[in-house]
Parts: structure tokens; sequence; C-alpha cells
């Protein structure tokens, strides 16, 4: 049984980390809120870049001037797996998550025969997929010293993407993110963007009579570069919030548990002190009574 001074430090321990997870919550409340707004302003935008490339691909179609972004090499041998995750821990397991998606599919890509490649952007993405992928890391992202992601950190990852591709690297390449829904609940997503693929829709369909000056082809061009980065700062944003959202449930539920554990420590402590009480009182009496 544990003694007095040791329940009394065990106690004092639990409210130094009550204290420490408190503190991390609310900082983690205060950075939601801004990184919630910066990823929802985000995505009317990404929508509707979405919506005009989705219309310029469909007047396109299957033609043989289509841009390779939009048409691919012709195979799908080679796939490129950009897997982002936080630079942190202590968020649940919105890290976790993300890995287990990314090691579900480049599991299903070696398993037909497929060459896979994995670029992580975030300490903790690379550290999870590390141990068993490692053979196939082809580079790292490190954002730890980034105060508040921007659009030129998604355009430093694309023009890397978009490097590799030219020079042949990979055939396709796919994003896997954690897109925000609320505090507590964040949906890891995995999104092709090389070559781009866009959902058939009534938009896309009304835009393809229209004519273009210049061509259909030399505006795609232009456009699916700047896709490729509106996606993963989309979803670099999409993180952001995601990870601040399963940081402060978490801290959350280490602040109720440690509370939970101090209340029973508190009561094993003043059992165990009555107990001590009590027997030094009978003590007391037993040698009263000898005399």
């Amino acid at each position: 049984m544990p003694s007095l001074k040791d329940l009394k430090n065990r106690i004092e321990s639990v409210k130094n980390t009550r204290k420490i997870t408190k503190a991390m919550q609310m900082v983690a409340a205060a950075k939601l809120r801004r990184a919630q707004e910066a990823a929802e302003s985000a995505r009317p935008f990404a929508e509707r870049m979405t919506a005009v490339m989705s219309g310029l691909a469909a007047s396109v179609g299957g033609s043989d001037s289509a841009p390779r972004l939009l048409a691919g090499t012709g195979s799908d041998q080679t796939h490129l797996l950009v897997v982002m995750t936080g630079e942190r821990g202590l968020c649940g397991g919105f890290n976790a998550n993300i890995a287990k998606l990314a090691r579900a599919r480049a599991n299903e890509l070696l398993a037909a025969g497929k060459t896979v490649k994995i670029l992580t952007v975030g300490k903790k993405g690379r550290d999870a997929m590390r141990r068993d992928y490692g053979q196939y890391f082809v580079g790292h992202v490190d954002l730890s010293e980034v105060k508040r992601i921007g659009y030129a950190n998604a355009q430093d990852i694309a023009r890397d993407l978009l490097t590799r591709f030219e020079a042949g690297e990979f055939d396709v390449a796919t994003i896997f993110y954690s897109e925000f829904e609320s505090v507590i609940s964040q949906v890891p997503t995995a999104k092709q963007i090389i070559p781009a693929q866009f959902e058939a829709s009534e938009e896309a369909g009304a835009s393809a009579v229209y004519d273009y000056e210049p061509s259909e082809e030399e505006i795609l061009a232009d456009l699916l570069p700047r896709g490729v980065a509106t996606a993963i700062f989309a979803a670099l944003l999409e993180n952001n919030a995601s990870f601040n959202g399963a940081q402060m449930s978490a801290m959350d539920n280490a602040t109720r548990n440690a509370g939970e554990m101090i209340d029973k420590l508190t009561i094993e402590f003043n059992r165990s002190r009555q107990a001590v009480i009590t027997n030094e009182l009978i003590e007391i009496i037993s040698g009263a009574e000898a005399l």
C-alpha cells in the first residue's frame, strides 16, 4: 500500500499535469478558431477552381493535345504518396489515422505490383511511415518552423511535385490529409492531384459550349499547376484545423481524466490518513488501559 507521502506526491504530480493539459487545450482552442476560419475561407476558392478546370477538361476530352497534368503519362505504374501530417503529437489519433490510410494504399499498390514512392510533409508522418516503408522515401518537407501556413508553402511543395513529374519520377500523385468537419470529427482523406481528376457536373457540361481565347489546352496548361498548388494549400489548411481540433479534444479528455485521477487519489489519501490516525488512537488507548 502506498505511503501517505507517495500518495501526496502523486496527487501533486497529476495536478501539475492537469495544469499543462488545460493550458494546451486553451492554446489549441485559440488556434483552432483561426485555423478553422482559414480552412473554410479557402474551400470556395478551391471548389470554384476545380469547377473551372473541370469545365475546361470536359472541353478538351481525350484529345492528343491535352496537357500531361490532365492526360497523364499513359501509365500508372509508379505512384507517389504525399503523406501530410502534423509536426507535433498529443492530438489523439490525428496523425495515426492519416498514416494508417497511407499504409493501406501503399500495401494495396505493392500487392498489385506497382512502384511506390513516399514524400512526407510533417515530422509525425515521417516517423510513422519510416519503420515499414523507409525504403520508399524520396523526400520530406519540414514545416516545424512555419508559424502560419501560407500559399507559398503549398507552392514550394507543388513545385517539387511538378519537377519530379516532368522528370518522369512518377505517374500518379496522391495526397493524404485530414479533412476538418468539427472539433471531434476529422476525416482521413486521399485525393489524387496528378493527373488531375474531376467529377462530372452540370456546370462542367455547360462550360463546354463556351469559346475560349487562347485555346482550352493552353488555359489548362496554365491552370493545372495552379490547381495542384491550390489542392495542396487547401489540404494544409484542412490539416491545420484538424490538428488543432484533435489536440483540443485530446487535451480536454486528458484534463478530465487527470481530474478523475486526482479525485480517486485524494479519496485513497484520506482513507490512508484516517487509517493511520485510527491506529495511533488505538495504540494510545491501549497504552492507557495497560497503565
